[in-house]
């Protein structure tokens, strides 16, 4: 059972971040803004403080972890880089782009963090709040979002303290996150015979990335699918940031008992009380969408019904990231 603890909320600043720091090198879990979501930071190198982390989350140890990092130098010192892999780092670090790479020789990341694989989840997030830390600790940190596991990723620090409060230490208050959901994944690995593979999608959309290449991503084979047993990267398993209330996804209609997750203009002849409709972008905006579809599927989860009907999403974009969350909220355990 995790330790109970009188978990704190603390705005930004010099103090703050200094203290968040010292307790991750005693082995302390911290919640902190990325542009993303918020993340549950741990000593990286610490496999106790890793457990730590685990047990709080009540996440699966098989499910790798992402070692954030300051810059690409500090990177370099956890995995190795192929040409893609620099390329990518130089076109869209700091941002919300995870790299897989293969560990480098003598990387201290604890083997728990990345369930003894031979590879490695490394990312340099674009946020103040998450820089200032990683500057300040010195050290990577793993940090996947700061929520119970399984359950809807958090966007502000409100909906980490609803999830785990007194289970962590301190939660860094740096308001809304901007980007909404996780970051993009992609796996730059020998074994993919030197093409980068697309493991999951995310705040950077497919094109800005085979912009960056020069050429076209793969997309992961079977093998590397949701099912597996041992995940190659974090968010891959087929049931993943699901709220307790199911969802009816690609809805052209309102049933009764259901709440509407909408966006754009809501289904013809829906007639729903305000409270019961959130709307992830009013004017079909898909990075509006992206930053509200977490905080708006908490909102509708906490109304009771039976159902929450979400309107059909342009998978183009991050209209990819949105609709392989809701994918994976909607699958069944």
């Amino acid at each position: 059972m995790t330790a109970i603890l009188a978990t704190r909320v603390a705005r930004p600043g010099a103090a703050t971040i200094a203290d968040a720091a010292a307790i991750l090198a005693a082995g302390g879990l911290v919640a902190f803004p990325t542009e993303t979501v918020y993340g549950l930071g741990a000593d990286a190198t610490n496999g106790e403080a890793v457990a730590r982390l685990y047990a709080a989350k009540g996440r699966p140890a098989f499910n790798p972890l992402i070692a954030h990092v300051a810059d690409l130098p500090a990177a370099r010192r956890l995995a190795r880089f192929d040409a893609d892999a620099e390329r990518l780092a130089a076109a869209l670090w700091p941002g919300p782009l995870t790299l897989v790479l293969p560990k480098a020789p003598g990387s201290l990341v604890a083997e728990l963090a990345t369930s003894a694989l031979d590879t490695i989840a490394v990312r340099a997030p674009d946020h103040p709040v998450a820089r200032a830390l990683l500057d300040a600790f010195g050290k990577p940190i793993v940090a996947p979002s700061a929520n119970r596991s399984g359950h809807v990723s958090p966007t502000t620090a409100e909906h980490v303290e609803a999830d785990l409060a007194g289970r962590i230490d301190v939660i860094i208050d740096g308001g809304p996150t901007k980007v909404g959901v996780e970051s993009t994944i992609v796996a730059c690995l020998p074994a993919s015979l030197g093409e980068p593979v697309l493991l999951r999608p995310g705040g950077v959309p497919r094109a800005a990335i085979e912009a960056a290449l020069g050429r076209k991503l793969a997309d992961a084979p079977a093998s590397a699918a949701a099912e597996a047993d041992a995940p190659l990267a974090p968010g891959m398993l087929a049931s993943h940031y699901a709220p307790r209330t199911r969802l009816r996804l690609n809805a052209t209609d309102v049933r009764p008992g259901e709440v509407l997750l909408a966006f754009g203009a809501p289904p013809a002849g829906a007639s729903l009380p305000a409270d019961r409709v959130r709307n992830l972008s009013p004017r079909g905006d898909l990075i509006e969408a992206a930053a509200n579809l977490f905080s708006h599927l908490r909102a509708l989860d906490a109304l009771g019904a039976t159902t929450i009907a979400v309107v059909p999403i342009p998978h183009e974009g991050l209209g990819e990231a949105i609709n392989d969350r809701l994918a994976r909220a909607a699958a069944e355990l």
